[in-house]
């Protein structure tokens, strides 16, 4: 896939924002529910919750470079399909992640907990990335993987909204 074959620019322009639609969706599952309750505790590794929250197009930023580099590396070695992109995003999440978390745990505050989540969960949310883009990079339409991604990126905000009324 040297030149990308039958891939367009535009095409892999809409690949890549449908992975970060993607990653949006899980993050905000997977902070915004599963996780809330580690933001809530007072520690001089996190921001107050209202400055974080101002924050967040930083982070989604940060989410926007990982998805391009992700599909880079996929397009260059070849990786297309739902299941090699899920275990390559995967794979590749858990290296930078625990990567990441090794380094905060060697200089901050952060407690092990909060590290080792964030190193499952962003694991995860590049493995939905890889997975949509695996998609994305086979031959054929991509409306059916738009709608895929619209009913995650719902399905997850949902979720999150949900678990955060529940685990109070």
């Amino acid at each position: 896939m040297e030149s990308s074959g039958h891939l367009s620019r535009g095409r892999l322009v809409g690949i890549g924002c449908l992975a970060l639609l993607a990653v949006i969706g899980f993050d905000l599952f997977l902070h915004a529910g599963l996780l809330h309750q580690l933001y809530s505790e007072p520690t001089p590794f996190l921001l107050e919750p209202e400055e974080a929250f101002k924050r967040i197009p930083i982070g989604y930023a940060s989410f926007a470079l990982l998805v391009v580099l992700l599909e880079w590396l996929m397009v260059r070695m070849g990786i297309a399909g739902h299941r090699r992109g899920t275990v390559f995003g995967l794979q590749w999440g858990a290296l930078v992640w625990g990567s990441l978390a090794l380094g905060l745990a060697s200089i901050s505050t952060a407690r092990p907990v909060l590290l080792l989540s964030w190193t499952i969960g962003q694991a995860a949310e590049l493995g939905a990335a890889g997975a949509v883009i695996g998609l994305g990079l086979t031959p054929g339409p991509l409306r059916g993987l738009v709608w895929r991604v619209l009913v995650f990126f719902a399905v997850c905000v949902v979720l999150g909204i949900v678990l955060q009324n529940v685990l109070v």
